[in-house]
């Protein structure tokens, strides 16, 4: 038996002198030396005492060696766990409890802080940082660039992708083989990828989106990508005439809009730019298209189905849709009991196909909830299917807010206001926002003669959760909005807060 993913994606590489990764400072790595550096990571993390299976949870920078780290895993069949470099230490005590890893690799700088986490949970700790340092490189140098690459099937576990519920208790996705190696063969043929391409990849690789879409796409296709550390509009705009292709989150598209020199002539080498992540406002859709004569082609994925439908390459990208499903994905809109809904009407989105993910780690009871016995996946996003089949997302059932292409769950920020002194209750809620789609706002209730300290409420906020998950603003009101049944209105206050970044003043 083969190692399917690594064999197809990485392994076919070995020895090619074809650039890999461009390094903004203009180093190139080329694919037999990639190849050459991810056998010395999976000797490092067997080395470290970890067995094919085993986790490995990382919290580090993205780089080079990060990315080699994360390939190591796969070619040594350790399943990995990348997290969010946002998240604060009782957040990371629970992904690697919760995931049982053996390892956890952290930045050099969060050592000391993490440190006490890994031993509590039973887990070694090795640290990476973004210049090349740290514990686990170093043990790296010193190790042959060759490994024997552990045998793995289409079935067995390559990654847990962390996810968030309702309740705010985190679900591991359990992501096969097969799950990341069909998705990125299809959206090879689908986006038109080949040898000849070079990607500007600004996108985190903790994320679905910049792991398993851009870079698996990239490898798969033998093409190359522009390595940046993180999202930068001008060196996204002097990199852009040596490049074909763009993957981003919307924030990426106004940012870019708000350059003076990005117009036609900057785009004159550039074949496609994909948006994703996050809504795409159909506004930027069409500034984008007056100012570059291109069309973004926006499409539809989520941690624990890879990517479900997309716009065409040729044909109507439609703005305000997702479009299609993919090759080989089927989806349908449902009601509440899983009946498939005639065309254009709303309801709960359903996807089957090669993409959907395993299930979640030790959480059978929830995995039956949203898994159905048949394949279908119910994705809690609401959505319509028009008579052409192009797919338009009109809410999210669980009141997700993507946030810059973050999934940001309100029940966990809500669990936190509702604890902190002088709130009786709380609501949080997403609103447009021109740069990250949308912003997390808080509505607070007080007490009965309290005066909640906002200024303290914002420390423990930043204390407990990643940065992105902070709300943009707090109100504090009189009583939440109800139903008949008691039930907060969420869709109330969206609508009286929804031009609160894009506008007016809020009305409440």
């Amino acid at each position: 038996m083969t190692n399917v993913l690594y064999d197809r994606l990485l392994g076919r590489h070995a020895g090619s002198k074809a650039p890999f990764l461009y390094q903004p400072d203009g180093t190139i790595l080329d694919y037999g030396q990639f190849v050459d550096r991810v056998a010395q990571f999976s000797c490092a993390v067997r080395t470290a005492g970890l067995e094919p299976g085993d986790r490995l949870a990382l919290q580090v920078d993205k780089s080079p060696d990060a990315l080699a780290l994360i390939f190591g895993c796969i070619q040594a069949g350790i399943v990995f766990l990348p997290l969010n470099t946002g998240y604060t230490a009782d957040e990371i005590a629970y992904f690697v409890e919760n995931s049982g890893a053996r390892l956890l690799v952290c930045d050099p700088a969060r050592a000391d802080a993490l440190t006490p986490v890994a031993l509590a949970a039973g887990a070694a700790i090795q640290t990476l940082g973004p210049d090349g340092q740290g514990t686990l490189p170093a043990l790296a140098d010193t190790l042959p660039p060759a490994f024997q690459t552990q045998p793995r099937g289409p079935d067995d576990l390559a990654a847990f992708l962390y996810t968030s519920g309702t309740t705010g208790r985190s679900k591991g996705a359990m992501l096969t083989q097969d799950n990341l190696l069909s998705n990125a063969l299809t959206l090879v043929d689908h986006w038109r990828f080949t040898d000849k391409d070079v990607l500007l990849h600004a996108l985190p690789i903790f994320h679905t989106h910049g792991l398993f879409v851009a870079t698996n796409v990239i490898l798969a296709a033998g093409a190359s990508m522009v390595f940046f550390p993180k999202l930068d509009p001008r060196a996204l705009l002097d990199w852009m005439p040596r490049a074909t292709t763009l993957m981003g989150v919307p924030t990426f598209y106004t940012r870019l809009l708000d350059e003076p020199g990005f117009d036609r002539a900057a785009c004159a080498s550039m074949r496609l730019f994909i948006s994703g992540s996050a809504p795409l406002l159909a506004e930027t859709h069409r500034q984008f298209e007056t100012r570059t004569g291109h069309r973004i082609l926006e499409r539809y994925g989520m941690t624990e189905t890879n990517m479900n439908t997309s716009n065409p390459y040729d044909g109507e990208r439609r703005a305000g849709t997702v479009g299609l499903p993919l090759p080989g994905v089927q989806v349908k809109v449902c009601d509440d009991q899983g009946n498939e809904l005639p065309r254009g009407e709303i309801g709960v989105l359903e996807v089957r196909g090669p993409n959907v993910f395993k299930g979640y780690w030790q959480m059978p009871e929830k995995t039956a909830e949203e898994l159905r016995a048949n394949g279908f996946f119910i994705t809690g996003d609401l959505a319509t299917q028009g008579a052409d089949g192009y797919v338009t997302i009109v809410g999210r059932g669980k009141d997700l807010i993507i946030s810059g292409g973050y999934n940001i769950y309100p029940k966990e920020i809500e669990s936190l206001l509702d604890d902190q002194p002088g709130v009786l209750e709380s609501a949080v809620i997403g609103v447009p926002h021109p740069d990250f789609g949308e912003s997390p706002v808080a509505v607070l209730v007080a007490e009965k003669g309290a005066a909640p300290d906002l200024s303290q409420i914002e420390a423990a906020i930043t204390k407990a959760l990643a940065r992105f998950k902070h709300p943009k603003r707090i109100f504090v009101v009189d009583a939440l909005p109800r139903n008949t049944m008691g039930k907060v209105q969420k869709n109330v206050l969206r609508e009286t807060y929804q031009s609160l970044f894009t506008g007016a003043a809020p009305s409440g």
